[in-house]
């Protein structure tokens, strides 16, 4: 899935959708109804094969949450 095909729900500063070199934390909605999440890589436990852990702040989850009118 390309990040075109996403809705991005956070991280959008100035309102353009940008966030320096794309590196900052972010939650993206797929057309699917399900979630992207960008951040930092978690190394709290070992996820299954296929799967992967990530860190966000909670500044972020809830900016998605007021995005999607939560």
């Amino acid at each position: 899935m390309a990040r075109e095909e996403l809705t991005r729900l956070t991280g959008n500063g100035n309102g353009n959708g940008e966030c320096g070199e794309d590196d900052c934390p972010n939650v993206y909605a797929t057309k699917r109804g399900t979630f992207v999440v960008q951040g930092d890589v978690s190394e709290a436990f070992q996820p299954p094969t296929g799967e992967g852990l990530v860190e966000i702040p909670e500044s972020v989850l809830r900016e998605a949450f007021r995005a999607l009118g939560w």
